[in-house]
């Protein structure tokens, strides 16, 4: 009368909902929040009405790359830590971008050095 559970080994297969929730608000890359973050305010445009974003999509902080459901929800995230860094990283030296990390793996243009004959 003791022993293991005869159904021990049959384990189901749960299907994992966070990857398809991680990849549904893909986040920019560094670069790209940096550009639009650092761009005039002539060229920033108001945000568009988005039905499938939180707060349909008005409620937005750009240092984070994060759309919020009401007003009060993105106040409260403005005085996170992890904005502030975020907001300190973006006001600092420009990331390294794609030709950065192509040029640094010997992907890039060849630099042969300067033409020493001109024909």
């Amino acid at each position: 009368m003791g022993g293991k559970c005869p159904h021990r080994s049959v384990k189901k297969r749960r299907y994992s909902h966070k990857t398809a929730r991680r990849t549904k608000f893909e986040l920019k890359g560094d670069d790209m929040v940096y550009a639009q973050v650092n761009k005039p305010d002539e060229e920033k445009t108001p945000l568009p009405v988005d039905e499938d974003l939180p707060g349909m999509g008005q409620y937005y902080c750009p240092h984070c790359d994060r759309y919020f459901s009401n007003k009060t929800v993105r106040d409260e995230h403005f005085k996170t830590k992890r904005h502030r860094r975020r907001v300190k990283q973006m006001m600092g030296p420009a990331p390294h971008t794609q030709l950065d990390a192509e040029l640094a793996a010997g992907m890039g243009m060849p630099d042969n050095g300067p033409k020493l004959m001109s024909m």
